[in-house]
């Protein structure tokens, strides 16, 4: 396929109300925050989505949004991710029928325990269940299944399948998926927001961000920067976002994204339950991380 995953996308988070339901006008409001800070692609219903608390009606619900509201402005992408390959491929052809989604971002199921075969089927499988292009996703922290660099060498091969999220946190694994598809019309793109400078420099097209909700500009500025050939620049700004990547860490996680974002003024909402809010403490450590990277006055 010619379609090219690259650039910064940010992990969108899903806005809710207080009472648990997508909060449709901030959903809309966050897409013009996100594409005037300078993003490459929106990325929908993924991890930092919260895609394990949200209905398959409220996931078309998202993504007709979404769709409806970016008007062209930039690429949608979407999560399809599920422990059941049934529900994987239900999930894309959701994305299918709404129609305007550029590509899917299949992550590897998780609970269960999977060999490589499995992987592989299951990947296969629900490209082949769709004509929308498939980007692998490995998220092995979290989901303690990771697709080795050998199995995303040989589903490189299925024509719809073009690339790969990696979010291993390894870039000895990053580097040998680049190696191995090198020549291929595959793509590597990073999903580790403190590696995004590492992995363009060993080749990576871009990457998922989900810090990208909070600091869209200052991600953008290391892809940016890269292609244009401020190599040093680039290095200097992914440097200046390590504190807030680092500062995940003060809440469950994707709650500190969204109190980032009420800090600025941008309505996020709570986490779905049983994710909960963080304390006054975790809150006044966020705002000072904000602070001194000048985000928040």
């Amino acid at each position: 396929m010619s379609f090219i995953p690259k650039g910064i996308l940010p992990a969108m988070i899903t806005p809710l109300t207080k009472d648990g339901k997508v909060n449709i006008p901030a959903l809309r409001k966050l897409i013009d925050f996100l594409i005037t800070g300078g993003v490459h692609g929106i990325f929908a219903i993924g991890t930092t989505g919260e895609f394990y608390a949200i209905s398959n009606a409220e996931y078309q619900e998202v993504l007709e949004v979404t769709v409806d509201h970016v008007k062209g402005r930039v690429p949608v992408y979407a999560g399809a991710n599920a422990i059941g390959t049934r529900e994987s491929i239900a999930l894309a052809a959701i994305a299918q029928k709404v129609g305007g989604i550029s590509a899917l971002s299949v992550l590897t199921p998780y609970f269960i325990g999977l060999n490589q075969n499995e992987l592989y089927s299951h990947f296969a499988a629900v490209a082949a269940s769709t004509s929308l292009p498939i980007i692998l996703y490995d998220n092995s922290p979290k989901t303690h299944i990771t697709i080795k660099p050998a199995t995303v060498e040989k589903l490189a091969a299925i024509p719809n399948i073009v690339g790969i999220k990696d979010s291993t946190g390894d870039m000895t694994n990053t580097a040998d998926i680049i190696n191995r598809t090198q020549g291929k019309d595959f793509y590597v793109m990073m999903g580790r927001d403190s590696l995004i400078h590492a992995a363009l420099s060993y080749g990576a097209t871009g990457a998922v961000a989900a810090t990208a909700n909070v600091a869209p500009a200052l991600v953008a500025s290391i892809y940016n920067k890269y292609i244009a050939g401020d190599i040093a620049g680039s290095l200097e700004d992914q440097y200046k976002l390590v504190p807030l990547r680092i500062a995940f860490g003060l809440g469950s996680f994707p709650t500190v994204i969204k109190e980032a974002l009420e800090l600025l003024g941008i309505e996020a909402g709570p986490c779905a339950a049983p994710t909960g809010p963080m304390t006054a403490e975790e809150k006044e450590q966020l705002k000072t991380v904000l602070i001194e990277m000048e985000l928040l006055k």
